[in-house]
């Protein structure tokens, strides 16, 4: 296949770190960017020398691939637009508003053959990928994700902006049925959930608790499975994983070896990867939906 042609919708914050990477990738043709706010698009398109335009329809016939990086109110009309038109989607999280609309696009792309990946980031970081080869049986998970206010959140709560990640992580890792939800969350700077914490009992009888908030002072990453003879501890902003053995021997305590690499470009060649050789694709839109489900539940249960 030739390069694939690929462009931008949104450029925010990701949409603009989705374009400097894509700017030096072998075997893709960057063929623009789009945003509503022509300024933007206009000063990320003359960085990377790419045609730009405040319409991403008028550069649907120059792509094979879009990149949706648009406000998640935005999600669904672009995504459905470009499957539409035959283009696969990388499509930022969280996937949509609604589980409706995330059920609409995953039988779109299953019925047009098309790629849809959903821009679940830590899926991809070294540390949490090396996990997948070393927990067998977890039985206790806890994580903190917690970050400053930022008013490129003001559109979405604090589940769907940041615990959604780890959601997605713990379903990958467990790959079991939640059966009881208790959830909490808080106002403290917008109208929606800025904080939040969740207790997921599985039917296996492992249990997880979440705690997000975007308004902490500083950034805080963290992630701990217990299992019956070790704990594991992740940071995900250092890309480290330390093994606790629960035999109290301090000298049995492991640092994993991992190789660091940013999580984005990764996913960016995943996804590439998987429109030239038509490999299941990592994050697939069925395990954005999944994770999508188990967050509006986690709101559900915050609203009673």
């Amino acid at each position: 296949m030739d390069k694939l042609r690929v462009g931008i919708i949104g450029v925010g914050y990701l949409g603009t770190q989705h374009a400097r990477i894509l700017s030096y990738l072998e075997k893709v043709d960057f063929k623009g960017v789009a945003d509503i706010d022509s300024n933007k698009s206009m000063v990320i398109g003359n960085r990377h020398r790419v045609p730009y335009y405040e319409n991403f329809e008028d550069m649907l016939d120059e792509i094979d691939a879009g990149i949706v990086a648009a406000p998640t109110s935005e999600h669904f009309s672009i995504a459905e637009k470009l499957l539409k038109e035959g283009k696969s989607v990388l499509l930022e999280k969280p996937m949509t508003d609604t589980v409706e609309q995330a059920e609409m696009l995953v039988d779109l792309a299953k019925k047009k053959g098309l790629s849809l990946q959903i821009g679940h980031l830590e899926r991809f970081n070294p540390a949490v990928e090396a996990l997948k080869d070393i927990v067998k049986e977890p039985k206790f998970i806890e994580v903190q994700r917690l970050g400053s206010f930022s008013a490129r959140s003001l559109d979405t709560n604090v589940v769907l902006d940041l615990m959604i990640h780890d959601l997605d992580i713990i379903l990958d890792l467990i790959n079991d049925e939640v059966d009881v939800i208790r959830s909490s969350g808080i106002h403290v700077l917008s109208e929606k959930f800025d904080i939040a914490n969740a207790r997921l009992e599985f039917k296996s009888g492992c249990v997880a608790t979440l705690t997000a908030s975007r308004v902490h002072q500083g950034k805080v990453r963290n992630l701990r499975i217990f299992e019956p003879t070790a704990y594991y501890s992740v940071d995900y902003m250092d890309q480290e994983v330390k093994s606790f053995p629960l035999n109290g021997r301090q000298t049995d305590i492991k640092t994993l070896k991992i190789k660091k690499e940013e999580p984005l470009k990764i996913e960016l060649k995943n996804f590439l990867s998987c429109i030239r050789t038509g490999i299941n694709i990592k994050v697939s839109g069925e395990e954005g939906l999944r994770a999508l489900k188990l967050a509006h539940k986690i709101l559900d249960e915050i609203g009673k």
